[in-house]
């Protein structure tokens, strides 16, 4: 795609302007289409660079960020291949506790990769990107090799292959969502869609190869192989090379007192002054509180309910939708004047009724029809979380802004879990839990509306001297990146595309003097 990328002047700051309109982007503001004239460097080391949208280097970033999620959660996903291995040692040495310390090795490296993601997106913002996600490689190839060392021992196991292969999936994991944004505005929802479709594709392909693995080369020589293979986070990392400039340092107020100074040079503290991100990244845990409990418990619900059947096919549907979602989804919410914040509320909205309505299903095809519908919206879900996290805190706030909502999300999936497998103990059927189960997605979804009723500062303000016709919301990167300067020699028109949900209607500004 032909790039023509300028900077024009205006008074103080310089702006880039840049070709290409959809989805948020801004207009070619000079010389058309056919203007052929060289990109100009950035003169001003605090500007932000326009994604370039393609090129040899953004799909390698694309290809990098795709392995990094297939091999991270890959390896997260197909942890009960390695749960039955370690619950049989721990059974044969004559231990009761066999299934919880076994369990309770994957439950801490999920439980780590979510909750120490807001880690990573402080991490990112001070040493940058790349090198965060390569000590994020060398986190999950060194404990998953010393786990080989261990394959006997529970305890050493919980620290090698829980705690030290979790924190380095949280280091990796965030920027290779972040990085996405640094190389495509246009074409971000597809490519999120495609990268996050990569654990759909390593999940689908490990437990069949780490299930032979372990049954004729032992434990301790399959972590070899999976730190091997997690070894590829580390080359991942060498592609990305990050575009847009540091966050700025904060400025130094008087009378603000020394922890406060010290915690603003570690947390981005602007992304908590948008009132949209506060709703959304409150919504969200809500809604997941009943997520994740229809994949825990899928397969006792199945053995209940229908003996005989193929207890781990509805979790295998859900799987191969969701990766199938994830890149439909993640093309449906690059197009013009499509709503993601409402996108995301509708999968929500489904993902929720369809688990309420699990309890009723009379039929195993029923059934699995069910669990292909909450797959295909469980992958938009997905793949939407990067693109409405730069829309809403542009690429300067988008790291921290995903591992503290990732951070945020760890509680709610660790507790929903546990919980309906409690009321199931109580009354022996899982009609409660699934009906429960789905009411935390619609409550979340429903919160979202108030995205709508709320309006950040930067949308407030405009300086504009021209008239110009005004998007249905500013979102952040626009406001960061502004494209109401007068270009040289041209006429400034400008036809922005909103992709966040607003109550203003298109409108046409007055024109301003001074």
């Amino acid at each position: 795609m032909t790039e023509n990328t300028r900077i024009v002047a205006d008074g103080v700051a310089p702006v880039i302007v840049k070709g290409a309109t959809a989805n948020g982007h801004h207009p070619q503001l000079n010389g058309g289409p056919g203007d052929k004239k060289s990109a100009v460097p950035l003169l001003d080391h605090g500007g932000m660079h326009e994604p370039p949208d393609g090129g040899t280097r953004a799909w390698l970033v694309m290809v990098g960020a795709f392995l990094c999620n297939g091999v991270l959660f890959g390896v997260i996903n197909t942890y009960s291949v390695v749960y039955l291995s370690l619950q049989k040692q721990l059974q044969e040495i004559g231990d009761n506790e066999a299934s919880s310390k076994a369990a309770l090795v994957g439950s801490l490296t999920i439980g780590t990769t979510f909750l120490l993601s807001p880690v990573a997106g402080i991490l990112t913002d001070k040493i940058g990107l790349r090198r965060t996600t390569f000590i994020g490689g060398l986190l999950t190839c060194g404990g998953m090799f010393l786990s080989s060392f261990f394959t006997h021992s529970v305890a050493a196991l919980y620290f090698t292959y829980g705690i030290m292969f979790g924190l380095g999936a949280a280091l990796a994991y965030t920027p290779s969502l972040a990085i996405l944004g640094h190389y495509f505005k246009r074409y971000l929802g597809m490519v999120n869609g495609v990268v996050t479709a990569g654990s759909s594709v390593f999940t689908a392909i490990m437990p069949v190869c780490l299930d032979y693995l372990v049954q004729h080369t032992g434990l301790a020589t399959s972590f070899r192989i999976l730190a091997v293979i997690s070894s590829f986070v580390i080359f991942c990392a060498l592609l990305y090379k990050p575009l847009q400039p540091p966050p700025p340092p904060p400025k130094i107020k008087p009378g603000r007192s020394a922890v406060n100074t010290f915690l603003r040079s570690f947390i981005n503290f602007d992304n908590w002054k948008k009132r949209r991100y506060i709703i959304w990244a409150v919504s969200i845990p809500i809604a997941l509180f009943g997520y994740f409990v229809p994949y825990v418990h899928m397969g006792k619900f199945v053995q209940d309910n229908f003996p005989g059947e193929g207890e781990n096919l509805p979790v295998m549907c859900i799987g191969i939708t969701s990766g199938l979602g994830r890149l439909i989804f993640g093309f449906i919410a690059d197009m013009p004047r499509v709503n993601r914040v409402l996108l995301q509320q509708m999968s929500f909205v489904l993902i929720g009724t369809l688990t309420m309505c699990l309890p009723a299903t009379g039929s195993f095809p029923l059934l699995l029809a069910i669990t292909l519908a909450m797959g295909l919206f469980d992958g938009c879900f997905i793949s939407l979380l990067g693109p409405i996290a730069y829309d809403l805190c542009g690429p300067r706030g988008a790291t921290q802004a995903i591992g503290f909502l990732l951070g945020m999300c760890s509680l709610p999936l660790t507790l929903g879990p546990p919980v309906a497998g409690m009321l199931y103990d109580q009354t022996g059927s899982y009609r409660l839990p699934f009906i429960l189960a789905g009411i935390p997605p619609l409550f979340g979804a429903s919160t979202m509306f108030l995205i709508r009723c709320v309006k950040d500062d930067e949308s407030k303000k405009s300086s504009v001297a021209e008239p110009r016709l005004e998007p249905l919301a500013h979102n952040a990167w626009d406001c960061e990146n502004p494209a109401n300067a007068k270009p040289l020699g041209g006429q400034l028109q400008l036809e922005r595309r909103a992709t966040l949900a607003s109550s203003e209607s298109l409108t046409v500004d007055k024109n301003e003097t001074g």
